[in-house]
C-alpha cells in the first residue's frame, strides 16, 4: 500500500525572498532623522555664511568705469577699485579689439592711500588708465586686481 503524495509544505513568502533578497531594510527612527536634518540645515547655513562673507574679505573688488579710443594706438580705460586705505594694490588692465583679442596690456600699482573723510573712508578710488595698443580697441577692461605679495 502506498499513501496519497503529500504536498510539500512551502515557506512564507517573507521568509523566502528574504533569504533570496536579503532582509528588509531598517528605516531611521524619528529622532535619527531629526538629528541628521538639523545637522544638514547646521552644515548648509555654516557653508552659505562663508560663502558670503569670504568674498567681502577678499580685499580688492573692482569696476569698470568707461572706456575711449584715442586713436588707433592709444586707449583710455576708466574703473573704480575698493580696497582698504593702507593696501596698495596692482590692476592688470587690457585693451581688446572687435574679435576680443587682447591689443593692449597694462599693470597699474595704485599706492595706498590715508583714509579721508569721504562716505567709505576712503576705501574707493577711481583710475584712468592710458594703455598703448598695437591696433584699434573697441573695448577696454580691468582683467583682475590684487594685494601685492607682503603688502597686507
Amino acid at each position: 500500500m502506498t499513501s496519497p503524495d503529500q504536498p510539500a509544505q512551502s515557506a512564507p513568502a517573507d521568509t523566502s525572498l528574504a533569504n533570496r533578497y536579503g532582509a528588509k531594510k531598517r528605516r531611521l527612527s524619528p529622532k535619527a532623522a531629526r538629528t541628521a536634518i538639523g545637522a544638514a540645515l547646521v552644515v548648509g547655513i555654516g557653508f552659505l555664511a562663508w560663502v558670503t562673507t569670504s568674498n567681502s574679505l577678499s580685499g580688492v573688488t573692482y569696476k569698470d568705469v568707461g572706456y575711449s579710443t584715442t586713436d588707433a594706438t592709444l586707449a583710455e580705460v576708466d574703473f573704480q577699485v575698493t580696497r582698504e586705505p593702507a593696501n596698495p594694490v596692482k590692476c592688470a588692465v587690457k585693451a581688446l579689439d572687435s574679435k576680443f583679442a587682447v591689443v593692449g596690456w597694462k599693470v597699474v600699482d595704485i599706492p595706498p592711500s590715508a583714509a579721508d573723510r569721504t562716505a567709505d573712508g576712503g576705501r574707493t578710488v577711481a583710475q584712468r588708465v592710458t594703455l598703448r595698443t598695437e591696433s584699434a580697441s573697441v573695448s577696454g577692461v580691468v582683467d583682475s586686481c590684487w594685494i601685492p605679495a607682503g603688502a597686507s
